[in-house]
């Protein structure tokens, strides 16, 4: 009989669950673990979503791990805890689109209402946290603020209902567990989704105009940036965002 030490945690990119497999072997193991989980906490933050797991099975092997429980089946074995980390660390950091895939599990948005309501989460935690909520630029376009990598996967919707389609972006289905949980995943997580709810509550039920409306008024962000003609961009900068958002209140 052999016992294994599992770590587990998620890898949003790899669409999978990632494994860190020690076999307790000898007295040393045990300093080996506290070390391992001490250093995976360092680098990828206290708050890291990560359980450690310990299965008894026949062989040293991971398929022998699999066939003593089923829970570890369809599971990424990593070979090294660098690795490890790295793959965890990669998804701390959100992109406006996994906001966009939370938003659309619970609001009907056209293309145009939801580069608003994504543009809105990120200016309301911004100012009020101070840091961003995602990394991608936001550009200021004809219609207001668009977000890069909502408007690279949603413009081919154009004014229809995304929600009737919402089987062809990414993920194939959305819903609002995996949209969630890959927030959650994310570093500081738990305060990012409270700010994304709070604003959804403010703005939500607004139609794609009236937030036009809202991001069109004298000194906003969008107003305070000059709008180039495509294929130029021009950047709303994250300090015009905490001077100026204060205009885009309801």
């Amino acid at each position: 009989m052999v016992t294994h030490f599992i770590f587990l945690s998620s890898s949003y990119s790899k669409g999978t669950r990632i494994a860190l497999d020690y076999v307790i072997s000898n007295e040393n193991t045990q300093a080996v673990l506290e070390d391992t989980l001490k250093t995976i906490i360092e680098k990828c933050g206290s708050d890291v979503s990560i359980s450690t797991h310990i299965v008894h099975s026949e062989t040293e092997e991971w398929s022998s791990v699999c066939k003593a429980d089923l829970y570890f089946e369809d599971i990424k074995v990593i070979k090294n805890v660098d690795e490890f980390i790295k793959l965890i660390n990669d998804d701390r950091v959100l992109i406006g689109m996994d906001i966009a895939k939370y938003i659309l599990s619970k609001v009907i948005c056209t293309h145009l209402k939801l580069e608003k309501l994504v543009y809105l989460c990120y200016a309301d935690y911004l100012c009020n946290t101070g840091k961003r909520l995602f990394l991608d630029a936001i550009y200021a376009f004809k219609y207001g603020p668009v977000v890069a990598s909502v408007y690279e996967e949603c413009k081919k919707y154009g004014y229809m209902p995304i929600e009737k389609e919402k089987r062809d972006i990414q993920s194939k289905l959305i819903s609002e567990m995996p949209s969630r949980s890959r927030i959650l995943f994310a570093k500081n997580g738990i305060q990012k989704l409270f700010s994304i709810d709070k604003t959804l509550e403010k703005y939500g039920k607004l139609t794609a105009k009236e937030l036009v409306d809202i991001t069109h008024r004298e000194n906003t962000p969008w107003k305070m940036t000059e709008v180039k003609p495509w294929p130029l961009k021009s950047i709303i900068s994250d300090d015009k965002i905490k001077e100026f958002h204060k205009y885009e209140l309801v």
